[in-house]
């Protein structure tokens, strides 16, 4: 039966590469297709953001040049806007729409989007839990193993405090989709509202910003994946202990 589900996991983790795969040529063909396509104002996404803060009344922000291509990203607690190469001086309908996506995670933030908050306050209990669920685990399982004086089931409670940390990664890619979403949302939105983009130029952007959410959604089934076996892995390793 071990060796059933295992071939299972196997197999779910298989598609979820392959999905993955998919999704990051989605992104980067989207990207290069539009990529050649200038936006009708002229705007690069360096102007796009300036824009959109003036527009929005959003001050503090900074905004800064990363190396890369797609790199571009919002850090809330350093209050930046990182650009990348491929991004930053590229008038493009992709890059502008990239840019803007970024803008739509600022204005979660000013707005108080509520997954947004949800997942700025996972990321340290994520970084938390990445560390220690493992050995937590190790360690329920070593009490349970060796400790004959140990409270009762003690090791399987140690063993599942592991597991939930380590479920926190899950969470956050769960909240991370919505957000995401959202956020490109909202970029549609600015981006015609302040002439970025003209309506008839709307449609290249929505294909370019619901290709990269393909790669959340990945991420999203793979944490899920591996969430649930290793729930099973503790539950089938105690199960059988408690049956002898």
């Amino acid at each position: 039966m071990y060796y059933q589900d295992y071939f299972w996991f196997l197999g779910a983790i298989a598609l979820c590469m392959i999905f993955a795969i998919y999704a990051s040529r989605r992104v980067n063909a989207t990207f290069a297709k539009y990529n050649g396509v200038a936006c009708h104002s002229g705007m690069t996404g360096y102007d796009t953001v300036l824009q959109l803060m003036r527009a929005n009344d959003v001050n503090g922000i900074s905004i800064g040049r990363v190396n890369g291509k797609l790199a571009d990203h919002y850090h809330p607690t350093k209050q930046i806007i990182n650009l990348s190469e491929s991004t930053y001086n590229n008038n493009s309908i992709a890059a502008v729409a990239v840019a803007a996506h970024e803008m739509g995670h600022v204005m979660q933030k000013k707005q108080g989007y509520l997954f947004f908050k949800i997942r700025t306050a996972l990321v340290p209990v994520v970084n938390f839990g990445s560390r220690l669920a493992m050995p937590l685990v190790f360690i329920g399982l070593l009490i349970d193993l060796l400790a004959a004086t140990a409270p009762a089931n003690v090791g399987f409670y140690i063993a599942m405090v592991g597991v939930i940390l380590y479920g926190s990664s899950f969470l956050f890619a769960l909240i991370t989709l919505p957000v995401e979403l959202n956020a490109s949302r909202r970029a549609k939105q600015m981006l015609v509202t302040q002439g970025v983009i003209s309506h008839e130029e709307l449609p290249a952007a929505s294909e370019v910003l619901s290709a990269a959410a393909l790669t959340y959604l990945a991420s999203l089934l793979t944490s899920l994946v591996y969430f649930l076996r290793f729930l099973a892995y503790v539950l089938a390793i105690f199960g059988r202990r408690n049956n002898r």
